[in-house]
Formats: structure tokens, C-alpha cells, sequence
């Protein structure tokens, strides 16, 4: 971790945010990244999700703090293969082939299944709301029992997930603070086409909103008013790779690659930004009191802002041998090896606690990166 230091005392977060990529099966370092905050009584104030980030958020938000976990765990185990397909795996050759080619064949238990009218051919009509090649009525039934619709717009903690408007291609972030959130929302936040169909919302289809942004964390720099905050971004597509040799490295590379959604660029021109605040904020404190309050002053040191931004950028440890299909990979060993990961890599964050050092009072956004290489699939 890296953190910058300064003159100034460290100021006190107003508010903890924990902000959750899309990414199907790979979601489970996130619930192992909400268990380490839980067993260290660091709960959430904002959760913020797409796709099956928006899943665990909803998850989240919508049970009070006792029953999160339990409610977390109860998912990712109902979306777990059953054993008699995970047995394939031990077989010579077989590896982690049958659980996927089972995912894509028959679908998730409690999560998606197969939409047979959809393999009729590409031109069969199927409606708006069933074009797709799987259904997600499973997934709808199962969060109608692990969510409290009450809960959900309770503002503790608040609630944004993300999602594309198919007809004008604009993203949308489905706010609980402005607008009441039910699941439709959630399960438009992960209809990542062709394999789930779209969502109707208030009249409009919605799709998946990894299509267009699947790193959310620009909510919380461009919410107003800005409040100081300690930003836990959990990145489960890896931006930085190995240069690909095979058609399978490549398609591998590629799905990290347009997933990662240019987190490194953003995290820069946040930065940038927030310095730039800081700047004009320093610059108007230095003019006279007199000129400070004229009209034009005013205006101008308006785009000035002190809020303090730390960032804890956790990303999710590649599995040894995994491909361009990980994300489909709901093995129970995969679910358990990253949940895991999240819980080992959150604790140590914690453990250092890189936030409360001093930071330059320029510096809007401090950012404490924290990674590690692959770690292999238990059995």
C-alpha cells in the first residue's frame, strides 16, 4: 500500500463507501471483502454495484447488519454447482471443463436457466423482456428471499446500482436516496446480453450496466454535496497481464482487459481532479477578504472543494489455471478460494489502516493499492 505524506492532521472519514465490479462468479471476493469489514465493525454507510456487484450490494442493503453475512453466504451457496458436477473435476483432463460447459448447458441453479425459445433461431420473436438465452427467474425468486424490500430503502446504508438504457445507451445509477429501489432494479443492474434478457423499469429496457461503465465508483466522486470518504473499491478484472500466446490467453487477456473498464485512467483523472480542487481551494484562501467576497470570487471558489478521498483499491488474485471463462466458474471451490481471498486481502488492509496516515493537503484523492499474485484452488 501506498498512501502520501504531509503536513496536516488526518481528517476522519464522514463516510465509508464500498463500491463492487461486475463479474458473474468472480463476485465471491466480494463477499469475502464485506465479511473481513463485518467482523471489524466497519459497515458500510453507501453500497454501490453492477451486475453481480449490484447483487451483493442488494444483498447488503437490504437486511439489517446481523443477518448481511448469513444472507451472503446463503446466496453464493445456492448458486454453487451441486457435487455430482463438481466430482468431474477430479477426473484426469477434466479439470474445471464440466462445471462450465454444465453452467452454460443447463444454467445456475437459483440463479439462471435456459431460455428454449431463444434457440430457436436468432430471428424468432421473443419479446423485449425474453430476449435472451437464459432466464433469470430463478435469480428473482431466490433475492425475493434474501432481500426486504424495506430494508432496501432504508438509507442504512444507502444503495446505487448501475444500469444501460437499451434505447438512448445512456447509464443510469438507481439511487435509493432519490428513487425507491426494488429488485427489478437489481436484476436489471446484471442483464449483461445476449445470455439475460432486459428489465422494463418505469417504461424503458435496461441492460447490464457493465456494458458501459463496470467499475461504479465515479458515483462517489461525482455525488454532490462531496463528503469526505474511505472509498473500499473491490476490482475483481485484473488490468495488468502477461502479453497472450494462445487464442485462449488472448480471449482471456481481452475479457480482463474490456471488464477492468480503464480503472487506472479514471483512478488518474480523479486525481487530477481532486488536486485541482484543493488548488483553488488553497488559491482563494490566500486572497483578501475583501476581494474574497465579491460576486466573481465566490463563483470561482465555488469549483474549489476540501473533501479528502482514500481509496482502497483491492483487487482480486487471479486462480491458478483460470481462462476467459471465470466468470462462469460457480464451482464450489472457485466460490470458496475467492470469498477467501477477499477475507485474507481486506484484513490486511485493515490491519494497516494506510488512511489514517498524514496526507499532503493538496492531494484530494489518496489512493492505497493492495494486490497480490494468483493463489491456487483448494480442494
Amino acid at each position: 500500500m501506498d498512501g502520501t505524506m504531509g503536513q496536516g492532521a488526518p481528517r476522519a472519514p464522514q463516510q465509508v463507501v464500498l463500491v463492487l465490479q461486475g463479474g458473474g462468479a468472480l463476485g465471491a471476493y466480494q463477499a469475502g471483502v464485506f465479511e473481513a469489514l463485518h467482523e471489524a465493525g466497519v459497515e458500510p454507510d453507501w453500497v454501490i454495484g453492477t451486475s453481480i456487484g449490484a447483487i451483493n450490494a442488494g444483498i447488503i442493503a437490504g437486511n439489517t447488519a446481523e443477518d448481511r453475512l448469513p444472507r451472503l453466504r446463503e446466496f453464493w451457496a445456492r448458486v454453487a454447482h451441486h457435487p455430482l458436477v463438481e466430482a468431474w473435476t477430479a477426473l484426469p483432463g477434466f479439470g474445471g471443463v464440466v462445471p462450465r460447459c454444465a453452467t452454460l448447458a443447463s444454467g445456475v441453479t437459483g440463479f439462471f436457466r435456459p431460455n428454449p425459445a431463444a434457440f430457436l433461431g436468432w430471428q424468432v420473436p421473443l419479446t423485449a423482456e425474453r430476449a435472451g438465452y437464459y432466464s433469470t427467474a430463478p435469480l428473482a425468486a431466490t433475492l425475493a428471499g434474501l432481500i426486504d424490500p424495506a430494508r432496501l430503502n432504508a438509507g442504512a446504508p444507502r444503495l446505487t446500482v448501475g444500469a444501460a438504457n437499451v434505447r438512448t445507451g445512456e447509464m443510469r445509477y438507481f439511487d435509493s436516496r432519490g428513487t425507491p429501489l426494488g429488485l427489478p432494479h437489481i436484476l436489471a443492474s446484471g442483464a449483461l446480453p445476449p445470455a439475460f434478457p432486459a428489465v422494463r423499469i418505469e417504461g424503458e429496457l435496461w441492460w447490464d450496466g457493465g456494458i458501459l461503465s463496470n467499475t461504479p465508483v465515479e458515483c462517489v466522486f461525482d455525488d454532490q454535496p462531496r463528503r469526505d470518504s474511505l472509498v473500499f473499491a473491490v476490482h475483481i478484472w485484473n488490468p495488468q497481464g502477461p502479453e497472450p500466446e494462445t487464442i485462449a490467453q488472448v480471449m482471456h487477456r481481452q475479457k480482463d482487459l474490456q471488464y477492468a473498464s480503464r480503472a487506472a485512467t479514471h483512478i488518474r483523472r480523479q486525481q487530477q481532479m481532486h488536486r485541482l480542487r484543493h488548488v483553488i481551494n488553497e488559491l482563494s484562501a490566500m486572497l483578501p477578504p475583501a476581494l474574497r467576497e465579491e460576486p466573481r470570487a465566490r463563483d470561482l471558489a465555488a469549483y474549489g472543494c476540501p473533501t479528502v478521498m482514500h481509496v482502497v483499491r483491492l483487487l482480486a488474485p487471479g486462480l491458478d489455471n483460470e481462462d476467459h471463462a471465470k466468470d462462469i466458474d460457480f464451482s464450489r471451490a472457485g466460490i470458496r478460494a475467492r470469498w477467501e481471498a477477499g477475507l485474507v486481502d481486506t484484513r490486511r488492509a485493515l490491519e494497516g489502516r494506510p488512511w489514517e496516515r498524514l496526507a499532503d493537503p493538496l492531494e484530494g484523492f489518496v489512493l492505497h493499492e493492495l494486490r497480490r499474485e494468483a493463489m491456487p484452488v483448494p480442494g
